[in-house]
């Protein structure tokens, strides 16, 4: 692992950080009503923990089955995980 790797690894860290962090605070203000929340948006944000982490590990696992390195083993959990939070933030913030 060259340090290239290890600073986007970060960088992919602190993104899928910031970005979870903006939607449990958009979803907490949808919930205490000073945003307009969608029909169902309760419910989907409980709902699809389950699939979005089994995802993570199925991905994580494939890499790590694969003979990859730790760091790429990290990446692969991650990008499912950045993927579906990345599309709440945009979803929300509509």
């Amino acid at each position: 692992m060259t340090p290239f790797h290890l600073f986007a690894l970060q960088t992919t860290l602190t993104t899928l950080m910031v970005e979870a962090q903006t939607v449990i605070a958009l979803r907490l203000m949808g919930l205490s009503g000073v945003v307009p929340a969608r029909r169902g948006e309760n419910a989907r944000m409980v709902t699809e923990k389950w699939p979005a982490m089994m995802h993570a590990g199925i991905a994580a696992n494939q890499a790590m089955l694969a003979g990859k390195s730790p760091d790429q083993v990290m990446e692969a959990g991650l990008r499912p995980l950045s993927r579906k939070v990345r599309a709440n933030r945009k979803r929300l913030m509509r």
